[in-house]
């Protein structure tokens, strides 16, 4: 097992002004399940690509454990990778798909076997050893393709969405699996994902990246809840996080007529434009004319909750103020509700830096 760090890394295609990935340093800790996310051409992939040797680190060093492995190649660098497309090999069976690394490392047969049952019986893929891989389901492939990289018994797991060609239930019930499996295994992993919900139910750590920089990188509930800048607070959580353009005047948050409280440090910050950020679920109901209106378009309804979808007069506040509410309260379309909310559930940023203001 190994810890990994980035030192100042960077990557910039010939003929690109901005570097795809600039300045990225982290340190991640061994046997630690780390997930990059971002929206496209934020530089995830590319940061992975990086680690697994397969991108050239123009910029800065890369550490495997003790090892710079800024230079070496990725056969040196004690890494297996999983794909998005499985990449397994059509006319091999499961087995020989699982022990073809092994083979070409020239390790004994006898060994190659023993590992790829091993890595069978951890996966579930017993039954499967003699197919072919047009013969398994997707998710089956994709296990496939993991027991390959667990065979290697390497230092590193390098992951680069390998669930995005599986359908949303078996993306679920294979995140469960993966993540299980790796904390059964201990094998340090970074794994990129776009999908932030992905991201914050498999990772120890989660690294938010925009444009080639890291924005902040934490454990899933400090960055749900204390997001550094607009940007995080914007991409994680599902829905979004309300944002709302506001004044800070003595220690609210004033939107148009409007005031939302505000927590003390954030209040200390001085005047001027913030923005606001309420969480769907953080809103309270209150009576009419006590906060702010927010006419009702549409209403999800999910079982025990349901969120809400409406427009607010109110200035500054966005296209879509979202609410979650008990959907056994049965608000219906056009109907106008009051919100408001408690200074310990509003994040306040600045509104020309992004930087976080409250505590």
């Amino acid at each position: 097992m190994a810890s990994i760090k980035y030192d100042h890394a960077e990557r910039l295609y010939p003929g690109s002004d901005r570097p795809a990935v600039n300045d990225f340093n982290l340190e991640i800790n061994d046997g630690e399940f780390l997930v990059l996310v971002g929206p496209s051409g934020c530089g995830k992939s590319t940061s992975l690509r990086m680690l697994a040797g397969l991108e050239e680190v123009t910029s800065g060093k890369i550490f495997i454990g003790d090892r710079d492995v800024t230079h070496l190649p990725p056969k040196e660098r004690d890494i297996a990778m999983v794909f998005q497309n499985y990449a397994l090999y059509p006319h091999m069976s499961v087995a020989e798909n699982m022990a073809f690394s092994l083979k070409m490392a020239k390790v004994p047969k006898e060994e190659r076997m023993q590992r790829v049952k091993e890595a069978a019986k951890l996966l579930d893929l017993e039954q499967y050893l003699e197919r072919k891989p047009k013969a398994l389901s997707g998710g089956q492939r994709q296990r496939v393709a993991m027991g390959r990289a667990i065979v290697r018994q390497p230092q590193v797991f390098c992951m680069d969405e390998p669930l995005s060609n599986l359908d949303a239930k078996l993306r679920v019930s294979t995140r469960t699996q993966i993540a299980a499996l790796q904390q059964r295994l201990g094998i340090t992993t970074v794994y990129v994902t776009h999908d932030q919900v992905e991201a914050m139910t498999m990772g120890d750590r989660v690294a938010v990246l925009k444009d080639g920089v890291l924005q902040q990188a934490d454990t899933p509930l400090n960055l749900y809840d204390k997001p550094a800048n607009l940007f995080v607070a914007g991409f994680i959580g599902s829905p979004a996080m309300n944002l709302l353009r506001a004044h800070n005047v003595d220690g609210h948050a004033k939107l148009g007529d409007v005031e939302v409280p505000i927590d003390r440090t954030a209040a200390a910050a001085g005047h001027g434009d913030i923005t606001v950020g309420v969480r769907p679920e953080n809103w309270r109901i209150v009576g009419e004319g006590e906060g702010i209106p927010v006419k009702v378009t549409v209403v999800e309804e999910l079982g025990a909750d349901a969120y809400v979808y409406g427009t607010s007069g109110a200035e500054g506040t966005p296209d879509n103020v979202i609410i979650r509410i008990d959907a056994r309260k049965n608000h219906q379309k056009g109907e106008t509700l009051f919100v408001t909310t408690d200074p310990e559930h509003v994040h306040v940023f600045d509104t020309e830096s992004g930087e976080r203001l409250s505590a």
